[in-house]
């Protein structure tokens, strides 16, 4: 460990250290971590709780817990292996780059947190989160962005289920998400420029528009509001929009449509546009061009 004073501010440099004890470096100020193993026979949880104003570069963990409270973080060239349970909750303001999270519920309840250059396999990842920022980024997760609000992709290949439940402010550019039951409850999305595969795609939301976007997967876009598509494809769909208040402009043929509850839909050719067995009264035009 050494010290060095910049603008008189001293900044405690820890490298080339193994800690494995519980609260190893708790409550750390101003610091830089360089090159530290996490891991060992003592087990310890919380390695970094606490922490404010560091910087953490070219280590690695395997223990649980390691940056719950912190605030003010970047994590560069950081390994977190599958032992690294819940790594992040509670954190604000932190910058992740080139590194890889692997561990469950990787980021929990943060706010202010941007992911760049790196890959994410953590089921759980990123629940009510606040300003969530993922680029250039590979992440697989089960269940993901449950309950968070102000979150935005780019250039993100995903994989997944039941992703973006009940968000609130989420922004889509460039992605390829593979993921079954998308955007449930999900309020105020906009994806742009992406192709998302998956079953019962947005049953549910409210403002979800799509740009430019392939869509692929069985009934997908029923029971939703203030639904918008522009020139997007869909392909292998079947029994869309069922009870939805949607506007929508559709390249090429969708396999059917099921009972718009309001609205009018653009397509050049569809298989079949069903006109019974619906409970409400609907009124959605499909017009073919």
């Amino acid at each position: 460990m050494s010290n060095i004073t910049d603008n008189n501010t001293t900044c405690i440099c820890i490298s080339h250290e193994t800690h494995d004890e519980e609260r190893a470096l708790y409550g750390l100020v101003h610091a830089c971590v360089n090159n530290v193993t996490f891991a060992g026979p003592a087990d310890g949880e919380s390695s970094l709780k606490e922490c404010r104003d560091i910087c953490v570069v070219d280590s690695s963990f395997s223990l649980r817990y390691p940056l719950w409270h912190t605030t003010g973080f970047s994590l560069q060239n950081v390994t977190m292996d599958e032992l690294t349970r819940a790594a992040i909750w509670y954190a604000r303001h932190g910058r992740i780059s080139n590194s890889t999270l692997g561990g469950i519920k990787a980021v929990r309840e943060c706010s202010d947190i941007s992911i760049d250059k790196s890959t994410i396999d953590s089921p759980e990842f990123g629940w009510m989160c606040h300003d969530l920022r993922l680029s250039n980024t590979t992440l697989t997760s089960e269940y993901p962005f449950f309950h968070s609000t102000g979150v935005s992709l780019d250039n993100v290949t995903m994989t997944g289920k039941y992703s973006f439940q009940y968000v609130d402010g989420l922004t889509i550019e460039d992605s390829v998400l593979d993921t079954k039951d998308a955007f449930w409850h999900a309020r105020n999305v906009t994806v742009r420029n992406s192709v998302i595969k998956g079953e019962y795609l947005g049953w549910y939301s409210d403002g979800l528009t799509l740009v430019n976007c392939h869509i692929e997967g069985t009934q997908p876009l029923c029971y939703a509001k203030n639904l918008t598509l522009i020139d997007c494809e869909m392909v292998g769909c079947d029994l869309a929009f069922e009870y939805s208040d949607v506007n929508a402009t559709i390249s090429g043929h969708v396999d059917s449509i099921k009972n718009p509850r309001s609205g009018m839909i653009f397509v050049d050719s569809v298989g079949e546009v069903v006109r019974d067995g619906s409970v409400y009264d609907c009124t959605g035009e499909v017009l073919v061009r």
